[in-house]
């Protein structure tokens, strides 16, 4: 059974930077394709990123695209997302989840079938 687990959330100043790290253990990571997703209380989580499992794919949201980076270290068994000139509106509680499938998506969150507990960002002066 593949377990995630995420870390590097904190506060941050606008315009400042974080790094998150999603590492897994059970099972080996390589196999999986991760995504990163994000949700603020009372609002449906959204899909932020994803990453192939060779991460030669990539996908971000339009919201930061150009701001986040996705990346992987399988023999680390860790995905991270670096994410850069951070906004308030980046506040939010942010997951990674992994699925088995061929396509890296954050369109639909149901093809992800293991999830992280989450770790808080929060964006603010």
């Amino acid at each position: 059974q593949l377990q995630l687990v995420e870390s590097g959330g904190d506060l941050v100043q606008p315009g400042g930077s974080l790094r998150l790290s999603c590492v897994a253990s059970g099972m080996t990571l390589e196999y999986y394709v991760i995504g990163w997703f994000r949700q603020v209380p009372g609002k449906e989580r959204e899909g932020v990123s994803c990453i192939s499992r060779s991460g030669g794919s990539t996908n971000y949201a339009d919201s930061v695209k150009g701001r986040f980076t996705i990346s992987r270290d399988n023999a680390k068994n860790t995905v991270y997302l670096q994410m850069n000139s951070l906004k308030p509106e980046d506040t939010a509680d942010y997951y990674c989840a992994a699925h088995l499938g061929g396509f890296c998506s954050i369109a639909s969150e149901s093809e992800y079938n293991y999830w992280g507990q989450g770790t808080q960002v929060t964006v603010s002066p």
